[in-house]
């Protein structure tokens, strides 16, 4: 059960950052530069050497105590400004295997391997560039501003989100132990369809519970001109892919949201060779465990069935890369709004939905702390106005996502000095 803490959340943030303009232009420059070099440097998965070294770099440049190699690449600074309760900021620093087709000149241009030692490009298309480069505004301000809040903050630089494992490897290398444990945690993530001077924030589930899914169909080969001496698994895999799309439709409650989605299926090599095997994998989302338990428990039950139905042998299936849901903390996002309110103005703080997207921050909450990740909006607002009316808005994880950086950075760095100030404000 979570601490019972935010109990009183409604404190006044008066004069949020109004007398701090001239900070921000005279630091704007520079974190527009490390967006930049961020954006053209990116490091897939658990490969972020440089970037972890760039960050850790930033941090001992405030004066804070920096540990590296937290998880892997994982980095974590302190910093220590008397009495009061203890506050974790995170960001994420992977990048994605996308080649980037944005056309801008600050564009990435790496080519990394992948697991299978293809060469592939890398982008990061999810927004981590942003993620960091608002992490270290806020750090910056917060150091430089000791009157800003009492209390310490864990500032966290976590590899591998999109692998769905950086969170776990940091924890279980002592995040929580060999540091400072936080009351409360907060975090933002880029949001393609939001303006670039707007927040948003939720209360309750905010990204769903993700699992992947590997299914290996065993056939038996032969002859295209021959199929009735062969068991065809392509033939296999795409009754099951129909079979699949049921259990969303008519296994569970039609107000539980949840989503089957076959994203890949690889199988033969020949148009006319029927081949022994066929693999699908797939990505499988809901919010509430008994949900997730009775999806994962349809999906094998169906790929057996399958199999069994064309007298083939039983299918190898697998689940891995499991992401919990995340739930926003109730009293600690009011307590963030609060705050964003008080940076950003009324307007400039929109409500928004759950996504059915993945986000590894949420294994906090499974440790008994208090969470919050707020929405950062990216787009300029008549470039996103025009790619709504076109009906072409590049979302997260495209190759063409491009954010408006230079107010997303200042909108960004604002609302989590914010957020901060009104987190540590409750006692």
């Amino acid at each position: 059960m979570l601490r019972a803490l935010f109990v009183t959340f409604a404190i006044p943030v008066a004069g949020l950052l109004a007398q701090d303009d001239a900070w921000f232009a005279s630091s704007q420059p520079a974190l527009e530069e490390l967006y930049r070099h961020l954006h053209q440097h990116p490091e897939l998965s658990f490969q972020e050497r440089a970037t972890a070294a760039r960050m850790a770099q930033e941090l001992k440049a405030l004066g804070l105590s920096v540990t590296e190699q937290v998880g892997g690449t994982g980095v974590v600074a302190v910093l220590q400004r008397g009495a009061g309760p203890v506050g974790l900021l995170r960001a994420d620093m992977d990048a994605l295997p996308i080649a980037e087709d944005t056309g801008l000149p600050y564009a990435s241009t790496v080519r990394a391997e992948s697991a299978d030692g293809r060469a592939i490009g890398t982008m990061h298309a999810c927004g981590h560039d942003l993620h960091m480069t608002c992490l270290i505004g806020a750090a910056r301000y917060l150091a430089q501003h000791p009157e800003s809040f009492s209390g310490t903050l864990v500032f966290q630089l976590q590899p591998a989100e999109e692998r769905a494992g950086g969170m776990k490897a940091m924890l279980q290398d002592g995040l929580l132990t060999r540091f400072p444990r936080p009351a409360w945690a907060i975090a933002l993530h880029t949001a393609h369809d939001l303006p670039h001077d707007q927040v948003g924030v939720r209360s309750g589930f905010a990204f769903a519970n993700v699992d992947s899914c590997d299914i290996t169909l065993f056939g038996k080969g032969g002859h295209g001109a021959s199929p009735h001496l062969t068991i065809d698994p392509i033939v296999m895999a795409a009754q099951l892919i129909l079979d699949l799309q049921t259990i969303v439709s008519r296994e569970i409650d039609p107000i539980e949201p949840c989503v089957v989605t076959v994203g890949a299926i690889h199988g033969g090599n020949k148009h006319n060779i029927v081949p022994d095997t066929c693999q699908l994998q797939a990505t499988v989302r809901s919010y509430t465990a008994p949900v997730r338990d009775k999806m994962l428990a349809a999906i094998e039950r169906k790929a057996k069935a399958v199999a069994q139905s064309f007298g083939a042998k039983e299918p190898k299936v697998e689940f891995s890369e499991h992401t919990p849901a995340l739930q926003n903390h109730a009293a600690l996002s009011a307590t963030v709004r609060t705050g964003l309110v008080a940076a950003l103005g009324e307007a400039s703080v929109k409500d928004v939905p759950a996504m059915m997207g993945a986000e590894d921050f949420g294994r906090l909450r499974l440790e008994d702390v208090p969470l919050c990740m707020f929405r950062l909006g990216t787009i300029e607002p008549q470039r996103l106005a025009k790619m709504q009316a076109a009906g072409d808005v590049p979302a997260l994880h495209s190759s063409r996502y491009a954010p408006d950086y230079q107010v997303a950075i200042r909108t960004g760095v604002k609302a989590m000095v914010g957020a901060v100030r009104a987190a540590a404000a409750v006692k």
